[in-house]
């Protein structure tokens, strides 16, 4: 696991200091800092609260989620999760979203893979919600097809940003495929029995191993398999899928709101919360790759990028998207830091338990 975790790290500090380099080669720092000094950080508050607010809705959704396999008070689901996207925030190979599940194994007693089930649930809505955010934007925002924007050795347009809208589409079609299939008792009857069917294969081999494969892999997965298909199960339910949408257009709406209502106060970054919505998305696909903890780097290029689409200056972009950054990422470490302390829970040893 710690090996695991190295290779993330170190693929991570690659990405992220490429990401760096080329959001900022252009950005003279002493303008920079002139630029942050600059920014009314009054808007910081309402901005937070946005965000804030955003992650209680996320709670919500995930104690609908869970109530598939089991009842979870609104605390109860409040700490992991924000000890999880904490984590997210100090640890590479998003750490905290497995460390939820874990927490949640060790306060509530529910099984480890129903919990992961339920966390890649909740990226499902995320994932559909985002997709769907990326088409309207597109198709409300004016940008100029002929744009052109040299990055690193690629040229960045709305062809690519296009091209990435429906690789996400794509993968959307195949996460809820699979959800479905999980779901329902008599497919998951056929993949079990697949799996159970893989002693079989093995005919050169005798019993004793057989049996070894079947108790030790086998069981194991179907075992495993069961807990996950609980996580999904409100797939069944259209009311609960119903909530789950609408939470979910909720919490990035409020989440666009919060980088609105920053920017608000921030020199040069005169946009609509429309356009302002448009550069989060295509953060979103940026920190999407593997970066250091916290999306240090690729949260700034893909900022920078989305920003001079609308014709931003580098500059301005540059330090909107750094200081929006750090309110966005800092009030999750906090909150994060304080449910851990509340729930006594010891965070490095869950980050590296599962």
């Amino acid at each position: 696991m710690k090996k695991n975790i190295l290779f993330s790290l170190i693929l991570g500090i690659g990405v992220s200091a490429a990401g760096l380099y080329l959001a900022f080669r252009n950005v003279p720092f002493s303008e920079l800092i002139i630029y942050l000094t600059s920014i009314d950080y009054f808007w910081i508050l309402p901005a937070v609260l946005a965000g804030l607010i955003s992650f209680m809705l996320r709670v919500l959704r995930w104690q609908i989620i869970l109530e598939s396999s089991q009842k979870i008070n609104f605390w109860g689901a409040f700490h992991p999760l924000m000890i999880g996207f904490m984590l997210n925030c100090m640890l590479p190979g998003r750490a905290g979203e497995v460390a939820r599940p874990v927490i949640l194994q060790k306060k509530n007693k529910v099984p480890f893979s129903t919990g992961l089930a339920t966390v890649a649930a909740e990226r499902v809505f995320d994932i559909s919600i985002l997709i769907i955010f990326f088409s309207v934007a597109f198709a409300s925002v004016e940008i100029d097809p002929n744009l052109n924007i040299p990055f690193g050795d690629y040229n960045l347009n709305r062809e690519t940003l296009k091209m990435i809208g429906g690789g996400m589409l794509k993968l959307t079609g195949v996460l809820i495929t699979g959800m479905i299939m999980v779901s329902f008792s008599g497919t998951r009857r056929i993949i079990n029995g697949g799996i159970m069917g893989i002693p079989s294969l093995f005919f050169f081999a005798g019993p004793s191993f057989k049996t070894k494969i079947k108790e030790k892999i086998c069981t194991v997965l179907v075992g495993f398999m069961e807990n996950f298909a609980s996580g999904f199960a409100l797939v069944r339910s259209p009311k609960k899928i119903g909530l789950c949408i609408g939470l979910s257009v909720f919490v990035w709406a409020l989440q666009a709101l919060s980088y609105y209502v920053f920017s608000l106060g921030c020199p040069g970054i005169a946009l609509s919360y429309t356009k302002i919505t448009t550069v989060m998305l295509i953060i979103c696909v940026f920190i999407a790759l593997p970066s250091v903890p916290g999306f240090w780097g690729l949260w700034e290029a893909g900022g920078i990028f989305a920003l001079s689409l609308f014709g931003v200056l580098s500059k301005d972009a540059a330090g909107y998207t750094l200081a929006n950054h750090a309110i966005q990422v800092f009030p999750v470490i906090i909150v994060g830091f304080v449910s851990a302390m509340i729930t006594g829970v010891n965070i490095w040893q869950v980050s590296y338990e599962k």
